[in-house]
């Protein structure tokens, strides 16, 4: 039986996005046969896709899905047939059908969390723990800035940090997406089209600025968060959905209050297997109390993954998109 798997020969716009006929092979040594239940959508899909973060071509695009083990290559061990897992890079291929994979790549999901929970979350939520705890290693007390704070990611970031004992300023485009920030735990939100967002997060936090700025955005938003963060604060920038940043002058950090400054991988943190197991170990217990509440905002056919990419790159989605299978 033929699978179906996205392709890109070349780079640019979603209609780059090719669907191919294949016939997997069975896996090879350290290999699980995955057959794909739900299908993550991220944000770094689209640098793939559009040369912002350049990959050899052809290539597959997304890094996160779950569903179930259908064969088991030499060698490993601790998976069988029928088993549920999940997997969230950084090996890129999941949108498809079903695809080979190293096993160390994968992880048993719990019977508690279903597969398009798993899909909008292993991702995200894994990107969550580690810009909070082992990134920005923010304290109870602490206030802080949160772009996009209705995002997938954003609103997973405000669920973590009030948690964690933390005041969170969030920044939405529209009244609706200001909203679901404030759902998801938001002390403040500041459209950011109509407000002067450094402005009024000085005046929010008594002229002393916020002790990290957690910016997806980018470019758009850079001058924004130099200008929000308190003296010897931190900007986490883990994004680039505004454009790139560049050209950082060390002279404007010290300037600005002799700021930190970083542009972290997930997987310069989950590098060994303990630290892999330990993250997903972390976001599910936050689940489970109810402190991080993925919202699958849309969901769209696998094969429409085009149409999905045009939505997130517009801004027209909220929270969580997942790809659907079958």
């Amino acid at each position: 039986m033929s699978d179906r798997v996205a392709r890109i020969t070349r780079t640019g716009g979603p209609e780059v996005i090719e669907w191919v006929d294949v016939d997997l092979p069975p896996p090879g040594a350290g290999e699980v046969r995955m057959r794909h239940h739900a299908v993550g959508l991220n944000y770094i899909d689209t640098y793939h896709r559009s040369g912002v973060y350049p990959v050899d071509l052809p290539s597959g695009l997304g890094s996160e899905a779950a569903g179930v083990v259908e064969a088991v290559g030499e060698g490993v061990e601790g998976f069988a047939v029928g088993d549920r897992v999940g997997t969230f890079g950084p090996a890129r291929g999941a949108y498809a059908t079903a695809r080979n994979v190293a096993a160390r790549q994968l992880l048993h999901l719990p019977d508690d969390i279903d597969d398009a929970t798993a899909a909008a979350l292993l991702l995200k939520g894994c990107t969550t723990e580690c810009l909070v705890d082992r990134c920005a290693r923010v304290q109870p007390g602490q206030t802080v800035l949160v772009w996009a704070a209705a995002g997938g990611v954003g609103q997973l970031l405000v669920g973590w940090l009030k948690a964690i004992g933390a005041t969170v300023i969030g920044t939405a485009g529209t009244a609706a997406k200001a909203d679901h920030a404030r759902a998801a735990g938001a002390d403040r939100v500041l459209l950011h089209r109509d407000e002067d967002v450094a402005a009024r997060v000085r005046e929010i936090t008594h002229g002393e600025g916020v002790a990290t700025v957690f910016d997806g955005v980018g470019q758009a938003t850079w001058q924004a968060s130099l200008d929000s963060v308190a003296r010897r604060g931190l900007i986490v920038s883990y994004g680039n959905a505004g454009g790139a940043v560049t050209g950082v002058s060390l002279g404007t950090l010290a300037a600005k209050g002799s700021l930190f400054v970083t542009r972290p991988t997930l997987f310069d943190y989950y590098v060994t297997p303990e630290e892999r197991r330990a993250g997903v170990d972390r976001v599910f217990a936050m689940l489970r109390r109810g402190a991080i509440r993925p919202q699958i905002g849309q969901r769209f056919p696998l094969e429409r993954a085009a149409d999905a990419h045009r939505a997130l790159e517009q801004g027209e989605t909220r929270g969580s998109t997942v790809l659907t299978v079958g």
